[in-house]
């Protein structure tokens, strides 16, 4: 053979075989994809968050981008902790569905078996299902003219405005309209059907059993490990300014939104939830399952402490969002496909449903939604 034919051959092959081992399988793909839109999003040097996807029992997208802290320039990484914000709710959701199956309260209590000083006739006739679901009635009308309250007030003194309160927005059941307040009551409810106090119930009954060994409560002045600031841009929109407790309001509330933990501690949540070992099978179907559709807001309703959402195209979703001060909060999962995605932030400004939206096409042209 021609000296000159057989090096061209062995060029063809050593070109045919390093293409074949460069070529990028869809898992990989997948992961570059993700490594430039958070890239993108959240820089290096300013605020940014931690993502990661479990697939199966397989964390297969784990990374931190930007900051965690601008004075002292300390990295995100997926350790690093969060204010979840709302996304807490599921938290204490899941705490009323256990007291529920072990015959310690019913979620066809009424509000007014826990709350008897509550003079209104209608917290007879509205149940802990209600209160789970955003469909009370009960509005918003935490006093807001004294700044001090707004932004140290805690869950018992939250819902104090509930006492003499003596009209509803609308017939308990008829309709959506979220709410914290009704969620703040469940600070109360789960200490007095437990008979512990709600920080030792959470602690024992339910970060212990999930693995969550360091994830905790905010309360000014408690020690927060691994700790983030929120972040919102200053008024000029050329740099950050903390907005967390002390600047944003209602910051300091438990049972609907005080809750600091990290990506990696929310997995094992998830992994709590997979195995059954907090509710039943059946009492975590009825919670991920629409109890009332949302106004203005295709394909989804609430269930009790999640959002459902059913898009044509894509199986079913049970998610929730988070938004305390300058923390920007996601946690989704598709059950039936056992994938859990989380995008934990410590600034706000970013559009998330165009983000999440990304990332749902990333997993499908994986093939990760099939």
């Amino acid at each position: 053979m021609n000296r000159l034919v057989l090096i061209s051959i062995i060029s063809v092959l050593i070109y045919v075989m390093a293409s074949c081992s460069t070529k990028q399988t869809p898992d990989r793909k997948a992961v570059a994809q993700l490594d430039s839109l958070f890239s993108r999003l959240y820089p290096a040097d300013e605020p940014g968050a931690a993502a990661l996807i479990l697939k199966g029992d397989n964390i297969v997208y784990k990374k931190g981008f930007g900051i965690a802290n601008i004075e002292t320039k300390e990295p995100v990484t997926s350790k690093t902790f969060f204010c979840i914000a709302s996304v807490s709710k599921q938290f204490s959701a899941v705490a009323l569905m256990m007291l529920h199956e072990e015959g310690k309260l019913s979620l066809d209590d009424n509000v007014s078996t826990f709350f008897p000083h509550f003079k209104a006739p209608f917290f007879k006739t509205i149940t802990l299902r209600h209160l789970l679901s955003h469909t009370s009635g009960i509005p918003d009308a935490r006093p807001r003219n004294d700044r001090n309250f707004v932004l140290t007030a805690i869950d018992e003194t939250s819902y104090v405005y509930m006492e003499e309160l003596d009209k509803l927005n609308f017939e308990p059941g008829t309709a959506y309209e979220y709410m914290n307040p009704t969620y703040q009551l469940m600070y109360t409810i789960i200490e007095k059907a437990s008979g512990m106090k709600f920080d030792d119930f959470m602690r024992a009954r339910i970060f212990d059993v999930a693995g969550m060994s360091e994830s905790i409560y905010f309360e000014d002045g408690k020690p927060i490990p691994h700790f983030s600031h929120g972040y919102r841009l200053n008024r000029n929109g050329e740099g950050f300014e903390k907005y967390d407790y002390g600047e944003a309001s209602f910051f300091a509330t438990k049972a609907d939104g005080g809750l600091y933990t990290s990506v990696e501690e929310f997995a094992q949540w998830e992994m709590a939830l997979r195995s059954n070992l907090l509710i039943s099978k059946k009492m975590s179907e009825e919670a991920w399952s629409k109890k009332i559709d949302i106004p203005d807001t295709s394909y989804t309703g609430y269930g009790y402490g999640w959002f459902i959402e059913e898009k044509q195209g894509l199986p079913k979703k049970v998610y929730h969002t988070g938004d305390n001060g300058g923390y920007q909060i996601y946690a989704g999962r598709y059950p039936d496909k056992e994938i859990l995605y989380l995008i934990f932030a410590t600034r706000n400004d970013k559009n998330r449903e165009a983000t999440v939206e990304k990332v749902d096409k990333i997993m499908k042209s994986a093939g990760w939604l099939d």
